[in-house]
Formats: structure tokens, C-alpha cells, sequence
């Protein structure tokens, strides 16, 4: 598709550079010569790295996009949406569960006409929960009212975006659009690319920013945007809204002409391969096309015509081009990597069945396959395979089998996987030498705990064989809290990587009952296992013991996308303990920026450079947070303080099993993205600890106590005696940085003195 850089400069096209770049890192070059106003996004795999190439070229001063970072992809469509409707220029990038959180904010930004782009870098949506690239994802958003352009190569991705803003913004569309690539394929494989070295010529081409619509900018010109309509209303709005993308269709044409005169690249409607007289043919969306290309060429050289169909626009559909470029063909195959579960075909197949339905003279055999589902790879074997099927149905006259999965493969009984170690529960997990009473003068529950080596008995909760990195604190802190824990267990595991480091289908790591739901809804799933438990155990239809304890492990984001189903649930008091282990970041998609990033940390969302020192805003108190629902008991706790993170677990599963809620914290190192030393993750936190950046504390019935206080010990030290063990903050300690160290220093000693104002005074 690109051409070399001396052939466009004799054609008197726009200078562009020759390259080997990544779909995400072009999109990125897109948008950032585009200079967005505004970029709202939450990281998800594979999605994630345009973010991240973004705030890398922001470091450097290459645009003066706003990248706002959302707690989540649902406030994300709705930071886009808010900024879209003041005439903004705006632009996102998600994938897979990410789309589907915010889908419900699709049709409203269609419906309410405002334009913006998104990269849906596909994705397979769980569950079971699966990170590589299928269409699953982007077959939901087929009713979202977005125009959907669809992006087989890298190159593609750079020019789509380009063409994407201006189609959304002309006068007969006004409608949001997505530009569709698989992940992995397309987001990470590097291929060669060109891209305009001046971009201006971008800018020129997408045009001036419009302002002659209805926008959320001007006080002398109020606007009420979203009213409620009628029936008859309602109508009216939507069938302007299917009037416009129609005319996207057609608006498509015209910009993709008027861009192949300034880069030498044209994208027809349908990208069709050898089929000005193909009599077989393959229907393919983006990468697996050219793959099925080569296959096409081989089969020219046995004298078989056959040909490839592949759209550049699918929303709206091409069906009067797909008629025309399927009338003469005997035999097609339409090659989806999704399903419509229980409609003999997935989507795309009966668009093409209908569009066909419209041509009486048409007798193309359509046969469907789904195929190539959680990112299993397409070779140019399965073309030859879908080849094969589409040819016999040819020579036949007719489908033998007209709908299918493909590549599927039937278990065998005889395989089934023996558990390595026989199951562990009860008595087992039962140390007998806790104890935990409630001083009724007090009010407050008093511990009693033997000395750590009396512990070593006990066996863990989780078994060796997990994939976490190594000097990863999560297993060392989740381990020891468990220690406090006595009998069965129920775990439910967030996404994040302690979930995904122990559980790999077939195999898991977890000795107990342990489910997964996402990050955004884990406390509600879990509150929901705990009532129909005692409910079940109530009506007698199962017997479980008195002590069983339930657990929700989260970290890694969870309580930023997850915190309203955290305070739900922390508000309907069900018993069972929220425990949070805090890396300070997504480490799980790589390391980007949470709300729990301390200010001025670098992650991979926070770059640090000439015109960026970090994450700019300070950490999330989430004890604080969770103390101001009332549950009974919050505290903090690190694995360099084991006896004090002991007793708290052990009071965690007392109020748990016996009055409400409780929600745990605790500080966890990540080597890897924290680069530190893998030998110094206990000193680190311990650190942290001692310079009151995580102090340790409790919040019992109401009553704060601080459980270890470094002052009265004289072990407190400096913020930056915490800070010079850790590669991602050692920027924060040269002189140029010294005001942005000043104002952490505040803030952590506030928050120090504020605790302390609590610990003294009962009612505070």
C-alpha cells in the first residue's frame, strides 16, 4: 500500500517520511499531528500504547493534546463526550470489555450528533477472559450509530485516522467514527509505513476545527443539549441520524479521493483483490485479507479464479458495492472472527446475504465460518482451507454445511487434567493459635497472635507455579494477610495481574474456590456469591462451615474503575473483606498511571521529559475513602510489618463473619515497573512506611489508631530516603524538581498530621 517517498515527490505529492512503525504508534502520529484538543482514556490492552505513545510525545512537546486520564473506559466516553459537545476535537482508543463499559455512552454521542474518533483496537471480549484479537468487541458496536472504518495494516491506521476526523465533521455526517484494527496483528507488529513529514499538511487537509453548530461554549448563546423527546420526536431525530450515516458513505468516497491526491494511497469502498472476474471468493475484515491474498495468487496459477473482498468502511454497510462486486461470483465465504450466537451466522454474513437478497439475478452460494476467535492465528493454510470449502460448494452447487466454526478442536476425555495436590479446606487452614475477643469496654476487638514461626505451619492459600515477576510483593503481602485468616476461604479476583499471573486455562495456582469478574464490578460479584451462599446454607440445600470466609482481592486500578461498585457494596454492608493490594499503578497492562500514583511518579502514562515532570495530581486515599462509608473496620498493612498485618487480617475476618464489611490496603512493590531492585522490595516499603507516606493504621467502629507510629519510634525518615531506591522517582530528587518534591513533602505531612489529629481525638 505505501509507496516509496522519491516516487511521491516526482508525482508532486505531499513529502512524506518512510518508516517501520506499529498500528498504535501510528494512530498516535495521527492524532498528535491532528493536535487533538482533548484525548479521555483508561488504559486496556492492546489499546493501551496509543495512550502511552501519546504522553511519550507530549514529554518531548509534539502536541498539546489534554490526555486526560479517567477512572475507567465508561468516565472516559463520558470526559469525550462532555468535551466533544463543546466543539472540541476529540479522540479516544479502547478495546474489547473497555467498549462494551462505555457502550452505552455510544448512542448517546451518535444521537446527540456530536463528531469525535476512536481507535477500537479489536480485542476478544471475556468471558473467560482472553487479551489477544478477534471482532467480538467491534461487532458490538455495529448499532452503537457510529460510522466504523476498518484498518487491515499499520498504514492504514495512520491514514484512516487522518480521514476519519474529517468525514466525522462534514456538514452531511456530524456523527462520530471509529476506525477499527485487530489488536496485535495490526496494533503491535511493525510494518513499513510513510507519514506526511509536515503536519501541516494533516491539518490543512482535515480543515479549520467547525463552529457553526449548536456547541456548549458560548454564555451569549445558550444551548440545551440531550432533551428529553417524544415519540414523535424520537423519530424524526433518528431517522436524521440514519440519513447522516448513509451520507457518511458517500462523504467516505469523496474524502478518501481527495486524500489519495496528497499521499498517493487510495481506499476504495471495498478493497477487492483479483475479482474483476473471480468465480470464488473470500469475504474477510482487515488482517486476515492479506493473508488471504498470496492464497488468491496461487490458485490464479492452478487456473481457479478466485479473488478477496475486503471492506474499508462497514458502517454504513457497502451493499450496493458488495452486489456489485458478487455478481458473477458462484461461491463466497464470509470469514468472521465473531459470532451472533444462535443466529446460524454472524453479523456480517447476513449483511451480505441481504445485500445479495436485493439482486435477483445473483445465485452466489454464501457459506459462513467464525474463526480465528481470542486471537488465534490466520495462516495461509486456513485461506487455502476456506478456499477449499467455497470451491467445493462451487462444484457442488450448493453449501453442504453453510455455517460453521472453524479450527475449533474436540477435548478428549482421556486428557482431562488430575489435580497435583488434593484438596485443601477446613481444619487444615486452621491454626488454632489466633485468638480474637471483643473488649466490650473498648469496643474494640483485642488479637492475639503466636510468634511468626508458629505460623509457618499453616499451609498458603496459594500454591507455587504462578507467573508473577520476580520480587513481585503482591504474593508475599497477600500471604501473609492470609495468615490471620482462619479456615475456607472464597477468593474473587479482580483482573489485574495477581489474577492473572495464577490462573492460565487449564491450569491455576488457587488451593480454595476463587472466581474472576473485571475490575469495574468484582465487590458487587462478590456480594452477590456471599448472599446466595447464606441463603443456600439457610434453606438447607448446602452445607458449608461457620467460618468460611469471603475475599476480594483487587489492585492494579481496581478501586479506580472499581470504586463505585466497592462503596456499593461497602454500603449495603454484606460480610466479606475488600482487600486492596496497591502497586501504585496499572501494572497489569503495563505499567500506566492510577489514581493511586503518588505526584510526580513516572509510569508509562506520566512520562517524564522537558515538558512533563510525572503524574500531576496527588494519590487516592482509598482507606480514607472507604472509612467515610462507616463499615466497621478499615486498615492499612505491609509485609515489612508482618506481626501488625497478621492481627489486622485476623480482625478483618472477625467483622467480616460477624458484622459487615471490611476493606484492607496494602502497599505491594513492583520491581519491574517501580525499577528498583528485586532484593529491596521489603526495605522500600518499609520506607515507605517510615516517612509517612503509608502510614499504618486502623479504622475500628469508627475509631482511627495509628498501629505504628515512626516518630515515637525516631525511625521517621525523609520522603526522599524512600524515594532514591526507586528508578521512577529518582528524577524527583534533582534540584530542577525540587519545588515538585516540596508539595509532595506537604501533602504526605498533611495527610500524616491529619491521622494523627484522629488517632487523638475519638470523634474526629
Amino acid at each position: 500500500m505505501a509507496i516509496l517517498e522519491e516516487k511521491l515527490t516526482a508525482q508532486g505529492k505531499a513529502e512524506q517520511i518512510s518508516t517501520f512503525e506499529s498500528g498504535n504508534e501510528m494512530a498516535a502520529m495521527a492524532a498528535a499531528q491532528i493536535n487533538y484538543h482533548i484525548m479521555g482514556y483508561f488504559p486496556i490492552t492492546p489499546s493501551t500504547e496509543v495512550a502511552q505513545f501519546l504522553d511519550q510525545m507530549k514529554t518531548r512537546g509534539e502536541h498539546d493534546i489534554k490526555l486526560i486520564p479517567a477512572d475507567g473506559e465508561h468516565g472516559s466516553a463520558g470526559i469525550c463526550y462532555g468535551a466533544a459537545a463543546t466543539g472540541a476535537r476529540v479522540f479516544n482508543a479502547t478495546s474489547a470489555n473497555g467498549l462494551l463499559y462505555m457502550i452505552e455512552q455510544l448512542p448517546v454521542q451518535s444521537g446527540t450528533r456530536f463528531p469525535m474518533v476512536m481507535n477500537l483496537v479489536t480485542r476478544a471480549v471475556s468471558g473467560p477472559l482472553d487479551i489477544r484479537g478477534d471482532h467480538s468487541d467491534l461487532y458490538y458496536a455495529l448499532n452503537t450509530g457510529w460510522v466504523i472504518l476498518t484498518a487491515k495494516t499499520p498504514q492504514a491506521v495512520y491514514d484512516m485516522n487522518i480521514m476519519a476526523l474529517k468525514i466525522a465533521e462534514h456538514s452531511k455526517v456530524r456523527l462520530p467514527v471509529i476506525v477499527a484494527y485487530d489488536g496485535f496483528f495490526t496494533s503491535h507488529q511493525k510494518r513499513r509505513v510513510e507519514f506526511f513529514k509536515d503536519r501541516n499538511i494533516v491539518q490543512q487537509f482535515v480543515g479549520e476545527c467547525p463552529t457553526d453548530y449548536n456547541f456548549a461554549r458560548d454564555p451569549k448563546k445558550p444551548v440545551t443539549i440531550g432533551a428529553h423527546m417524544s415519540g414523535d420526536d424520537f423519530i424524526n431525530n433518528h431517522f436524521q441520524q440514519s440519513e447522516a450515516i448513509y451520507n457518511a458513505g458517500e462523504v467516505f468516497r469523496e474524502v478518501a479521493a481527495e486524500y489519495a491526491k496528497i499521499s498517493g494511497r487510495e481506499y476504495p469502498v471495498l478493497d477487492l483483490y483479483k475479482m474483476e472476474d473471480a468465480e470464488v471468493a473470500l469475504f474477510l475484515l482487515n488482517s486476515a485479507a492479506e493473508s488471504a491474498k498470496d492464497v488468491a495468487d496461487q490458485l490464479r496459477e492452478k487456473g481457479i479464479k478466485a479473488g478477496v473482498i475486503s471492506p474499508n468502511i462497514i458502517r454504513p454497510f457497502p451493499a450496493d458495492k458488495i452486489r456489485e462486486a458478487l455478481k458473477n461470483v458462484k461461491a463466497l465465504l464470509v470469514g468472521e472472527r465473531a459470532d451472533s450466537y444462535g443466529a446460524n451466522g454472524p453479523n456480517l454474513t447476513h449483511e451480505v446475504k441481504s445485500a445479495l437478497q436485493d439482486d435477483r439475478e445473483n445465485q452466489t452460494i454464501v457459506l459462513s465460518r467464525v474463526f480465528g476467535l481470542g486471537g488465534k492465528d490466520f495462516y495461509a493454510s486456513d485461506a487455502q482451507s476456506f478456499f477449499d470449502m467455497a470451491i467445493d460448494a462451487m462444484e457442488k452447487g450448493y453449501a453442504e454445511k453453510p455455517f460453521d466454526y472453524y479450527g475449533h478442536i474436540p477435548g478428549n476425555p482421556e486428557k482431562i487434567l488430575k489435580p497435583v495436590i488434593l484438596p485443601q479446606y477446613g481444619d487444615v487452614f486452621k491454626s488454632g493459635l489466633i485468638d480474637v475477643k471483643m473488649d466490650e469496654e473498648t469496643n474494640k476487638l483485642k488479637v492475639k497472635i503466636p510468634p511468626l514461626r508458629a505460623l509457618t505451619s499453616k499451609p498458603k492459600r496459594i500454591a507455587s507455579g504462578h507467573g508473577a515477576c520476580p520480587g513481585c510483593g503482591i504474593f508475599a503481602g497477600l500471604e501473609l494477610f492470609f495468615k490471620g485468616i482462619e479456615g475456607d476461604i472464597v477468593t474473587l479476583f479482580q483482573t489485574g495481574c495477581a489474577y492473572v499471573t495464577t490462573t492460565s486455562y487449564p491450569n491455576t495456582s488457587h488451593k480454595q474456590t476463587m472466581m474472576h469478574n473485571l475490575f469495574q464490578n468484582g465487590a458487587a460479584t462478590l456480594s452477590g456469591t456471599v448472599e446466595a451462599f447464606l441463603e443456600l446454607k439457610r434453606r438447607g440445600e448446602i452445607e458449608v462451615s461457620d467460618d468460611a470466609t469471603f475475599v476480594m482481592i483487587t489492585g492494579d486500578g481496581g478501586m479506580d474503575i472499581g470504586m463505585g461498585s466497592a462503596i456499593g457494596t461497602a454500603l449495603r454492608g454484606h460480610k466479606l473483606i475488600m482487600l486492596e493490594y496497591d502497586n501504585e499503578g496499572y501494572m497489569n497492562t503495563g505499567s500506566q498511571m492510577s489514581y493511586s500514583t503518588p505526584i510526580g511518579h513516572m509510569t508509562s502514562t506520566s512520562g517524564v521529559g522537558k515538558k512533563q515532570r510525572g503524574k500531576a495530581f496527588h494519590h487516592k486515599d482509598t482507606a480514607q475513602i472507604m472509612a467515610a462509608t462507616n463499615i466497621p473496620y478499615v486498615f492499612t498493612g505491609s509485609e515489612s510489618f508482618p506481626q501488625d498485618l497478621i492481627k489486622k487480617g485476623a480482625k478483618a475476618q472477625w467483622y467480616a463473619q460477624n458484622v459487615g464489611t471490611v476493606y484492607g490496603k496494602i502497599l505491594i512493590t513492583c520491581p519491574l515497573n517501580w525499577k528498583s531492585d528485586d532484593r529491596y522490595g521489603t526495605t522500600i516499603v518499609e520506607a515507605a512506611v517510615n516517612s509517612c507516606f503509608f502510614p499504618l493504621y486502623e479504622v475500628e467502629q469508627g475509631i482511627t489508631t495509628i498501629t505504628y507510629n515512626p516518630e515515637e519510634k525516631n525511625k521517621r525518615i525523609s520522603l526522599s530516603e524512600w524515594l532514591k531506591y526507586m528508578g521512577k522517582t529518582k528524577h524527583l530528587l534533582k534540584d530542577e524538581n525540587k519545588p515538585l518534591l516540596e508539595e509532595f513533602e506537604a501533602e504526605v505531612e498533611k495527610r500524616w498530621q491529619r491521622l494523627i489529629a484522629k488517632h487523638e481525638n475519638p470523634m474526629l
